[in-house]
Order: structure tokens, then C-alpha cells, then sequence
């Protein structure tokens, strides 16, 4: 067995359009599948939050962990399955007795890997300190296995730098950010080990306003007055994440790579660039 696997981290996925690329880009990878798949799906189903039909869905395509943030409890069926969803990760530093798990060890092929999901706090809701909280939670998955991944749900990027370093400190394979909807084009290892991304952007819609439609976009703007947002749906659809490659012996990630993929929705085929 290889000491060497791949890790693919997909950005938030919205609505149907993020969900018909994710399951077809997955699908057109072959032989080249990653090893392992991470995708946040807090905006998975109508744009907001994610229903359990959507969970099912995006794990038979492929995916073996999913991630979320604070748009997780936005469909109230939530918590009729979140306690037994083992691989629905909720961000950890929500209070205690909060339903969900805020890390899970998944284990694929005789592999272990460690997923982490946390809020930052700057510009966000109230929720605990992330610091102490995730050390203990590194500290714990460290006991079985030295691959582990923080998806990190924030507005700041100040903020996901600062984490990315301190917890590259404590060995982390990989720090990547979520929720902005825009991809940074700052991917990096840090201390020789931790892979990081500042926002591995999203998946869905590119025409729309980071996955929504826009003239309910702009509408909101122009007149102040609240309207719900639609899922954009133009039929030309984006993939972005991040792909690393990790040492499954140190936990260390030795190279990332930026996805940025684009594709076009037809009835006959699936026309791919990027």
C-alpha cells in the first residue's frame, strides 16, 4: 500500500445546479478519483441548509465527508437526523449540547481521516472561542491517526490566516476555508505540512451572485427590503476546491493544487473546461 493518498476539498455546494456538478465532475475523474472527498453542503439543498434526501444524494456520488457551517440548522428536518448522520460534520464551537458532531473520524480503505468544522467569529454569529476547542479536538484525533483536515467557516480572512499558521504549529495536513464563496488564489503549505486556501470558493451556479440569482440580488440591494433569494440556475456551472497530496504516515501535505473548473449543462453532454 502507497504512503502517498489524495485529498480533494470541494467549496460550498449550492443548490441543484452545485449538486448536478459535483456528482458529473466526480463521475468524469474515472481512474483519477482522489483517494479521499470533503465537501461543505450547508448550502446544499434550495441554497440553504441541507435536507437529508440531498446527504444521501451527495454521499452515493462519491463524497465521503461532508462539512457545513452556520446555514447547517437552516432546514428544520435537520434535526430529525443529524445525531445519526456519521458523516455530517457541524461546526464545533457552537455550545455545548448542540446537536451533531463538530469533528468525525472517517475511515475508507483502512484509512483514518480527521475532519474538523468551525465558525470563525469575526463578522459571524455568536459562537465559542474556536482555540482551545479545536486543539483538544486535534489533540484527540492525533490518537488515531496524523491526517487531519479543519474546514474553517468565516468571513475574515485575517482570521483563517491566523489559524492556518497557529494549528500548522500542531502538525494539521489541512486548513481550508469556506463560506465567502469566492475562490482566493493563495493556496499554500505552511510549516511544511499544513495545506491551506483562504476560500476554495464554491460550486454551482457562475452566472448568478455567489450561486444566487441576480436580480433578486441586486433587488435586495438597490431597495434595503428583505426578499427571498432563488438558487441561480443559467445552466453554466463552476467546481471550485483544492487537491493535496498527503503523507498518510507524518499527516503532512507535500503538494495542493486549486480547482477551478467550469461546466455547461446539456441534455446530451456534459461539456467540461479548466
Amino acid at each position: 500500500m502507497t504512503n502517498k493518498i489524495t485529498v480533494m476539498f470541494l467549496g460550498d455546494i449550492v443548490g441543484r445546479p452545485g449538486r448536478w456538478a459535483v456528482k458529473n465532475y466526480i463521475a468524469s475523474l474515472k481512474e483519477n478519483k482522489p483517494d479521499f472527498i470533503i465537501a461543505n453542503a450547508e448550502n446544499a439543498s434550495h441554497g440553504f441548509g441541507l435536507t437529508r434526501k440531498n446527504y444521501n444524494e451527495l454521499l452515493e456520488c462519491g463524497i465521503d465527508c461532508l462539512t457545513s457551517g452556520n446555514h447547517i440548522w437552516d432546514k428544520r428536518e435537520i434535526f430529525e437526523y443529524i445525531d445519526e448522520a456519521d458523516k455530517l460534520i457541524r461546526p464545533i464551537n457552537y455550545p455545548g449540547g448542540t446537536r451533531g458532531k463538530g469533528y468525525g473520524i472517517i475511515e475508507k480503505n483502512g484509512l483514518k481521516i480527521g475532519v474538523i468544522n468551525v465558525l470563525g467569529r469575526t463578522f459571524m454569529g455568536l459562537v465559542d472561542s474556536p482555540w482551545e476547542i479545536l486543539q483538544n479536538a486535534v489533540n484527540e484525533i492525533k490518537e488515531e491517526t496524523p491526517v487531519i483536515i479543519i474546514d474553517i467557516h468565516a468571513e475574515a480572512s485575517a482570521e483563517k490566516i491566523c489559524m492556518a499558521k497557529y494549528f500548522a504549529k500542531m502538525g494539521v495536513t489541512g486548513i481550508f476555508g469556506t463560506h465567502t464563496h469566492v475562490q482566493t488564489a493563495d493556496e499554500r503549505i505552511y510549516e511544511n505540512c499544513c495545506g491551506y486556501i483562504t476560500d476554495a470558493g464554491f460550486c454551482g451556479d457562475s452566472e448568478g451572485v455567489i450561486g444566487m440569482e441576480y436580480e433578486t440580488s441586486v433587488k435586495r440591494l438597490l431597495t434595503s427590503i428583505p426578499e427571498r433569494l432563488e438558487v441561480a440556475a443559467s445552466g453554466k456551472n463552476q467546481i471550485n476546491g483544492v487537491i493535496v497530496t498527503v503523507d498518510v504516515l507524518t499527516g503532512k501535505t507535500e503538494a495542493i493544487k486549486r480547482i477551478n473548473v467550469q461546466m455547461n449543462v446539456s441534455e446530451e453532454n456534459i461539456i467540461m473546461k479548466g
